[in-house]
């Protein structure tokens, strides 16, 4: 084995939850590798999407896993959740905090997205 090969995980229901779990983890921002100063926003569209995902994989699987998978699914599910309105709500305070900018200001120029959206409300 060369150093760029390494073991692989077994293919597995628990690999592919615990791997749609930690993609979520980080598009909503808990898990980063790195300096905290380059720690990208969260991506919660993108977060949505893996949670969706993994809620399509528990609603097509109903029945047929073992009760150690369900389990694990639906933990997992729950905290993403969880996780995700905190985001959405950090969010949605950050940017209700954000300075409001006059619509005579000179750093206000006409490609942004206030006065097009002022200039169809007109």
């Amino acid at each position: 084995m060369n150093d760029m090969e390494y073991p692989l995980p077994p293919a597995s229901f628990e690999v592919l939850t615990t791997s749609l779990k930690m993609q979520a983890e980080m598009q909503l921002g808990l898990i980063y590798f790195g300096e905290e100063k380059d720690r990208p926003e969260p991506d919660l569209r993108l977060a949505r999407h893996s949670i969706d995902m993994l809620a399509m994989l528990e609603e097509k699987t109903k029945g047929n896993l073992s009760t150690e998978d369900q389990r694990l699914l639906e933990n997992s599910l729950t905290e993403l959740r969880f996780r995700y309105v905190q985001a959405l709500e950090k969010s949605n305070r950050e940017h209700a905090e954000a300075p409001v900018i006059e619509a005579g200001s000179e750093d206000l120029h006409s490609g942004d997205e206030a006065s097009k959206s002022a200039g169809q409300a007109g």
